[in-house]
């Protein structure tokens, strides 16, 4: 599919004088904000993209950037994003000059943020990933910003530890520095488009989601609702050089998946962030909802979000060996076994809502089946068809709602250091144990577990059961063949704080 330039882009940047009828504040031609056509979009993310890859040093990175801002006058706003305890991406549009004149004293108030700081001890502070920085397409984001990710940090300017984006970015540094190893991720992530714009926050007066599609799995017509959307979200994300490589509806009605090339895991989590946040503008521009709820409409499948993971060692994918089980190495093997031996102590971070323990049933190919294989996809752990280049592991069992930092920062902690069951290996794979089909049950494992309170520090491990009890506790304990009211009303992607506090 050619990209093309915005229609904005295209139009002349002469400018026009105002007439006494049309106010100088209204008069497009006087503002000359940057418009920066899809092609040359795409060249200009990959470039960035490349530079996180090959590990350009920081300073370097920061001052190009910096240059860059200061000379192009027709960036009016940088947008600095991050992500809470739960997933939630929050953004901040600083002016440019404001924001170039504040580098070291950007500040925002955590306690308004659910898991971050109490009330008492509210400040926190914002440092800039130079190297996360991302060129926007006008048509989707409004003209003359920029993107950047931001890292959270203390009073103190040491990293805050309930930001996940900052400890996987530690943690990926680290097992680069020990051993040149690379954590490569893909994800597989499938959403839902609902006729009507904030079609999740007008559940609780509606009782129910309209479908813009009921074709079903690959089949929709050229022209029609559901494929104009994943045309326009996959024309965004590849100028977002995301490197895309299919698209298609799924299995259920208006259901959507749109998959691009595996990245290093840091990459790869910032870019689920950024394909929601596409499809929920996109979606929005056309009077639609795009939801990445689990499963938000009964009797069909829900969406997940299969993550694919392999380890890069110089220059090797570690996990290929042509003569191992599935093709698969000792230490792919090795990894599998210490998900599959964490999976209940780990399933509430994979499967952070009440509504995502609907998507945990068996009759709609749910991954609730603690254990791995190469061709049943209600296994947890899947072994795709791979060579030398894309031997991977997929973990199925992944909510789209999950966080995903928090997501990549545990299964590489859980496969790379988790503890291994002393049971015979063949025995543990095969058999059949099940995740928690209830977030009470997923809660109660997760507190229990002493390997997660290592992982994340006793102040997140508490923090993240506490907030996540807080929501199950506005639901029915009892999940019920029917969806409430509750569990999408004040579910962490949907809820805002006025109907929390109402509660």
């Amino acid at each position: 599919m050619a990209t093309t330039p915005t229609r904005s882009a295209a139009r002349s940047a002469a400018p026009t004088p105002a007439t006494a009828s049309t106010p100088a504040a209204s008069n497009p031609a006087l503002r000359t904000f940057l418009e920066i056509p899809y092609e040359q979009l795409e060249a200009m993310n990959l470039e960035a993209k490349q530079q996180r890859i090959d590990r350009m040093p920081v300073d370097k990175i920061k001052a190009e950037r910096v240059k860059y801002l200061q000379g192009e006058k027709r960036i009016k706003a940088v947008t600095v994003c991050f992500t809470d305890l739960e997933g939630r991406m929050h953004m901040l549009d600083y002016d440019k000059k404001f924001l170039l004149g504040s580098l070291e004293n950007l500040t925002f108030d955590g306690s308004s943020v659910r898991g971050f700081s109490q009330q008492s001890e509210s400040d926190l502070r914002l440092g800039l990933d130079w190297s996360a920085f991302y060129w926007l397409p006008s048509d989707v984001f409004g003209p003359g910003k920029v993107l950047v990710f931001g890292e959270v940090l203390a009073r103190d300017g040491t990293p805050y530890s309930a930001d996940m984006r900052s400890a996987l970015k530690r943690t990926t540094q680290k097992l680069f520095e020990k051993n040149g190893t690379i954590v490569h991720a893909a994800n597989e992530i499938e959403g839902f488009l609902f006729k009507g714009r904030d079609a999740e926050r007008h559940y609780h007066e509606t009782g129910k989601f309209e479908f813009i599609s009921t074709g079903g799995y690959y089949h929709s017509l050229p022209g029609d609702s559901l494929r104009n959307f994943i045309d326009a979200a996959a024309e965004a994300q590849r100028a977002m050089g995301f490197a895309n490589e299919k698209d298609h509806p799924e299995v259920a009605p208006s259901q959507f998946e749109m998959n691009y090339s595996y990245a290093e895991a840091l990459i790869a989590a910032d870019q689920v962030q950024l394909y929601k946040l596409l499809c929920r503008q996109i979606a929005q521009r056309m009077d639609m909802t795009a939801s990445f709820l689990p499963k938000p409409v009964t009797g069909i499948n829900g969406n997940g979000m299969h993550t694919n993971l392999s380890l890069n060692k110089n220059g090797k994918n570690a996990f290929w060996d042509p003569k191992g089980e599935e093709k698969l190495s000792a230490s792919g093997w090795d990894f599998i076994d210490r998900i599959l031996t964490s999976a209940q102590d780990i399933c509430l971070v994979l499967n952070p809502s009440v509504n995502a323990y609907r998507r945990l049933d068996p009759h709609y190919e749910a991954p609730n089946q603690i254990k791995c294989s190469a061709v049943n996809r209600g296994a947890m752990v899947r072994i795709p068809y791979g060579n030398e280049k894309s031997a991977r592991i997929e973990v199925r069992s992944v909510a789209p709602d999950a966080n995903p930092y928090m997501v990549m920062y545990t299964l590489m902690k859980t496969g790379l250091e988790g503890p291994q069951d002393t049971a015979d290996t063949e025995t543990k794979r095969s058999r059949t144990r099940f995740l928690p089909d209830n977030i009470y049950d997923a809660i109660r494992m997760f507190k229990a577990s002493r390997f997660a309170m290592d992982m994340f520090g006793e102040d997140v491990h508490t923090k993240f059961a506490e907030i996540k009890l807080a929501a199950a506790e506005r639901s029915p304990k009892a999940l019920g063949s029917q969806i409430k009211t509750s569990e999408i009303q004040y579910h962490h992607e949907v809820t805002n704080q006025y109907l929390w506090s109402m509660f």
